[in-house]
């Protein structure tokens, strides 16, 4: 592994040999709860990653006993101020910096698959949700927990939710913020897989996703993200175009080959 954030206190971001980045949150004495510096992390570590040459999918989990337990309430306080002065400010593009920090997992050109355990509460699931795929444990704790604090999910959850959890279910959650097991999540649709190691998974996953063809995963990214909003006539256009760019080309051609050839692929990089 290489480290890229080492001297960060609050996120690590490792990248290995198969170009595959492992983005952890990494303040496991406080259950990786979310305070300014670690949304300030966060971001920082997804703004590397959009900038990283080679790079073909992420996985993104937390250290110690959990993913992340959501809000730090000790710096509840600090965290007003901000959001006082945040909330209504698109730094991001259609985003605050608050929502940044879970939609921009969704944004990244390439896959990410989130490994969850322990407490995945609040702030923590919405940002598990930005995620393309999320490999959860039995026994991980989720809860859309908001409203025991008198607010509501405001870090992108309606809007990566949707088409993911079933309303009326997400509607019960949201009300009562009851827990429910990752067992449960993944029939509920908050999850993808349960595992018992689901950092493992993640990691052979994330594997998986980097030995195909980085602009054909890449291209499939950008049709999942036209066709969550897109009308159809949109949509059938952006497959055309997005095939057009893949077919011929040096990676397609060699997927192709090495298929064929019953030999390991030799892709080159956006």
């Amino acid at each position: 592994m290489k480290h890229i954030f080492p001297e960060n206190d609050r996120v690590r971001l490792d990248l290995a040999d198969n170009d595959v980045a492992h983005v952890q949150l990494a303040h496991g004495e406080k259950r990786n709860a979310l305070d300014p510096p670690m949304f300030d992390a966060l971001i920082a570590a997804g703004f590397a990653l959009f900038d990283m040459p080679g790079l073909r999918a992420v996985v993104l989990s937390g250290e110690g006993p959990g993913f992340c337990a959501g809000l730090d309430l000790a710096s509840m306080q600090d965290l007003e101020v901000d959001a006082a002065l945040s909330l209504g400010e698109r730094r991001y593009g259609n985003a605050n910096l608050f929502q940044q920090a879970a939609l921009q997992w969704r944004k990244l050109p390439v896959p990410v698959i989130a490994a969850v355990h322990g407490p995945c509460l609040g702030g923590g699931l919405q940002i598990a949700a930005g995620a393309d795929i999320r490999v959860v444990a039995p026994d991980a704790r989720l809860a859309v927990l908001e409203v025991q604090w008198g607010i509501v999910p405001d870090m992108g959850g309606f809007a990566l939710w949707r088409g993911m959890v079933r309303e009326d279910v997400l509607r019960e959650l949201t009300y009562t913020h009851r827990e429910f097991s990752g067992e449960e999540a993944v029939a509920l649709g908050f999850a993808t897989h349960v595992d018992a190691d689901p950092l493992a998974r993640a990691m052979r996953l994330a594997g998986g996703i980097a030995a195909q063809s980085p602009h054909a995963v890449r291209s499939a990214k950008a049709l999942f993200a036209r066709a969550a909003d897109g009308n159809l006539d949109e949509i059938l256009v952006a497959e055309s175009l997005e095939q057009h760019k893949l077919i011929g080309s040096h990676n397609q051609i060699e997927a192709v080959r090495s298929r064929m050839e019953r030999r390991a692929a030799n892709f080159v990089d956006p």
